[in-house]
């Protein structure tokens, strides 16, 4: 397992709490994809499992807004 965070933004994502734009923070941790926003604190996150199901072999995330 990869404990590194190595952490990317999301150009255009909106965060659905706040609607703030372009603050989303997208990484990996323990193997579980999580998407941060650096204004408000929400946090979203995905296990490997879900994005692998969506097939697409480009795909990084699937996250739907609330």
């Amino acid at each position: 397992m990869e404990t590194r965070r190595k952490k990317r933004f999301i150009a255009g994502a909106t965060c659905p709490k706040c609607r703030a734009m372009d603050t989303m923070m997208l990484y990996m941790e323990h193997g579980v994809e999580k998407v941060d926003c650096v204004a408000c604190g929400h946090s979203q996150s995905q296990t490997d499992t879900k994005v692998s199901e969506a097939g697409g072999g480009d795909v990084i995330g699937l996250f739907k807004p609330q």
